[in-house]
């Protein structure tokens, strides 16, 4: 589905459309403005952003928005590129929550404050799961628990979301894991198929076709109510204490912040106040939540404002939080 979208979508000139959306919002009338995703193109991240990029144009009437695709160093150089833009809300972007966690092991690639981005608004909640491959030989997650060897667990690699999700379940509920590092997009899945890869933390949309194929199945639901996990067992059953508890809630936390748009620090208030706006329309549009559905795409919004909110909240977590993601980052 990804791929019939992408190819429906390449061409990132978006065609202008109207709206009555309101006279302030003629302030960007015949500029271009860039919507930056930190992603690759053709994944999920880059998806949600040219479809809210179409619809956003009609809600701020004489512009044209442009996408590009800024990847690499698991989004951090897209969120620089956002970061260190022109602050005049014609250039804005999305990349991935899971650089709070990055923020807060202080990596040194970071060249931006998460606290001072211009939130315009986030599109959905990324519920978290755990897979376990069908042809792994463990029959449940209390097989997983139980093992006595360490069960490899496929991320992207060090200081990623996926790598941090995986270590903060694996020390809160104290499993045998063994992170093999240097999978993205798919290749977590491919690898789960050839036998090499156990098991893997992702969001669930991400790996809802691996589990309907067949070839894995949901054995830990960690963050999120989605429907198809109801019957699957929850984190929350296996936390034995407080230190635990508290990684869980970061990750919990970071989970609500999916699919964020965001532009500069410094923003002119009237300026930002229109692109909140205008997202927020998006959001309630009949046609894009229409369109959003048939490319399988949840939305779960919040404006800018209360994003901004959340945002500082994941980042104020207690000094033995933040010693553990060190330690994990550090690969301890």
């Amino acid at each position: 589905m990804l791929k019939r979208w992408f190819a429906a979508a390449a061409c990132s000139c978006l065609v202008v459309s109207q709206s009555a959306f309101g006279a302030s919002s003629d302030m960007f009338k015949g500029k271009t403005i860039t919507y930056i995703v930190a992603t690759s193109p053709g994944g999920g991240y880059d998806t949600y952003s040219r479809l809210i990029a179409r619809y956003l144009q009609k809600y701020l009437p004489g512009s044209r928005i442009l996408v590009k695709n800024v990847p690499g160093a698991g989004n951090v150089i897209g969120a620089n590129t956002i970061y260190n833009a022109r602050p005049d809300g014609t250039t804005i972007g999305m990349f991935n929550t899971g650089l709070i966690y990055d923020q807060l092991v202080s990596n040194r690639a970071l060249k931006f404050d998460l606290t001072k981005f211009s939130w315009i608004g986030k599109a959905a909640t990324e519920s978290r799961a755990l897979v376990i491959a069908s042809n792994s030989g463990l029959k449940s997650f209390d097989d997983l628990a139980a093992s006595k060897t360490p069960v490899k667990f496929s991320t992207s690699g060090i200081g990623t979301a996926s790598f941090f999700d995986t270590r903060i379940l694996a020390d809160s509920i104290h499993l045998n894991v063994q992170v093999v590092n240097g999978f993205s997009g798919n290749t977590g899945e491919m690898s789960m198929l050839r036998g090499e890869i156990a098991a893997q933390v992702s969001t669930v949309d991400s790996l809802e076709q691996f589990v309907k194929n067949g070839k894995g199945f949901w054995a830990l639901a960690i963050t999120g109510n989605e429907p198809e996990l109801a019957r699957v067992p929850k984190v929350s059953q296996y936390v034995k204490d407080e230190r635990g508890k508290s990684l869980l809630d970061l990750l919990q936390a970071i989970s609500e912040l999916g699919r964020l748009t965001a532009g500069p620090p410094g923003i002119p208030a009237d300026i930002l106040s229109v692109e909140r706006q205008a997202l927020t329309s998006v959001m309630k549009d009949p046609e894009f939540l229409a369109e959003a559905k048939k490319l399988n795409l949840p939305i779960d919004a919040l404006p800018g404002d209360a994003v901004e909110v959340k945002i500082r909240a994941a980042l104020s977590q207690p000094a033995d939080t933040v010693a553990a993601l060190k330690r994990a980052a550090d690969g301890g």
